[in-house]
């Protein structure tokens, strides 16, 4: 007698719960597969080292799909984003990976480069537009791509794939710079077109790929302090200062913690007067004064806070979301094949957006694979989750 295998086992030998331990020991417990290879011997499960990589790599769409949705939601439901990259190497050679993130969702992205445009590229969340218009214009300006050159685009038009838009500046014959400015001009129109992310604030760590011209950009104050009290000082006057600089930029910033609890123009005013006056100050320690100097310089980056009282003062979100990729990384070593790398990237978002969201990863697991759906999708609880109070 031949029967249909139940939809949840067809194309595995395996049932789903044998599948989410699997999925759960190799992504949420970092248990490297060969381990996980002898301990499922140990339980006499007859089961080929081949058969479990295909079991924690293969035939992931539909989770690819929710992955791309959680992105693609997260972006338009929140009003900022940390994001920070780390090393992935794949296929033996140096890459990167990206994280963008909040309090609601973690999207992980491997790729060869931490560009801007590699950013730009994350951000559009699976558009693949490029935009010439006045905003795009503006941005080619203000990077100073020289003008004979943004003559060329004068006319507003809208390249639906980076293909189409790769040969049309091939036909243009633009220097490798030349493409870098246009490219990012277009991709930034594009996200910023009817206001789909203008809304956006991006907190970064003052990572250079991270600050975009037309977005609202934010930095970290522990990594800003952090070029304070690295600095070594040559006697003991020197350390004094240097003590002092730090005591007052920890007052201004739990002073700027309780601002975003209880905003008003008044408090706003006297924090915006207390920064320059510890950054401008004047030392008997130059190597300070100049650290100083240098954060001083990014005011309006480390103050929107006080216009955007909702937005972090840190960028410590991002760091102990990748952190977890740096541990499976370090643990499993580099991707080899694209399949895997895409599923660690996808498995491993999944997993921290169901942290953040209260959702039991082992449960989410169960329920995707033997496809009952009772958990809602992510993307769903996202909204929910960014419209409650």
């Amino acid at each position: 007698m031949i029967g249909e295998l139940p939809a949840t086992i067809s194309g595995s030998h395996f049932g789903p719960v044998l599948q989410s331990y699997i999925l759960s020991q190799y992504y949420q417990q970092h248990v490297p597969q060969n381990l996980i290879l002898k301990q499922l011997w140990e339980f006499g499960i007859r089961i080929s080292a081949g058969v479990l990589n295909e079991l924690i790599t293969e035939r992931k769409e539909a989770f690819h799909s929710e992955k791309d949705e959680v992105l693609r939601v997260g972006l338009a439901v929140s009003s900022h984003i940390n994001t920070d990259d780390t090393g992935a190497r794949h296929q033996g050679k140096n890459g990167f990976c990206t994280h963008i993130g909040n309090e609601f969702f973690a999207c992980f992205t491997s790729t060869a480069s931490k560009s801007r445009i590699n950013f730009l590229e994350l951000l559009q969340a699976g558009a693949t537009e490029y935009t010439v218009d006045a905003l795009s214009r503006q941005y080619m300006l203000a990077n100073r791509l020289p003008k004979v050159l943004l003559k060329l685009f004068a006319q507003d038009q809208v390249f639906p794939s980076k293909l189409l838009w790769d040969l049309h500046l091939q036909g243009l014959g633009f220097s490798q710079r030349a493409r870098r400015i246009a490219t990012e001009g277009a991709l930034t129109a594009s996200l910023l077109e009817n206001g789909r992310l203008s809304h956006l604030v991006i907190m970064s760590d003052d990572a250079g790929q991270f600050n975009v011209t037309g977005f609202l950009n934010a930095l970290c104050w522990v990594h800003a302090e952090r070029s304070i009290h690295t600095i070594i000082p040559y006697c003991e006057d020197n350390r004094r200062a240097q003590q002092l600089v730090r005591d007052q930029i920890w007052n201004l910033y739990r002073d700027l913690k309780a601002y975003k609890a209880a905003p008003s123009d008044s408090i706003k005013s006297a924090l915006d007067r207390r920064f320059n006056e510890i950054f401008t100050q004047k030392t008997c320690f130059q190597t300070l004064n100049l650290a100083l100097r240098r954060v001083y310089l990014n005011k309006k980056e480390l103050l929107l806070v006080l216009e955007r009282p909702e937005i972090p003062l840190h960028n410590n979100l991002s760091e102990n979301d990748i952190r977890d990729y740096v541990k499976k990384r370090k643990i499993s070593a580099t991707t080899r094949s694209d399949e895997g790398r895409k599923a660690r990237d996808t498995m491993l978002s999944l997993k921290k957006t169901c942290q953040k969201l209260g959702v039991s990863f082992w449960q989410y697991l169960l329920d995707r694979i033997s496809q009952q759906n009772l958990i809602p999708p992510l993307p769903q609880l996202i909204r929910a989750a960014a419209q409650s109070p």
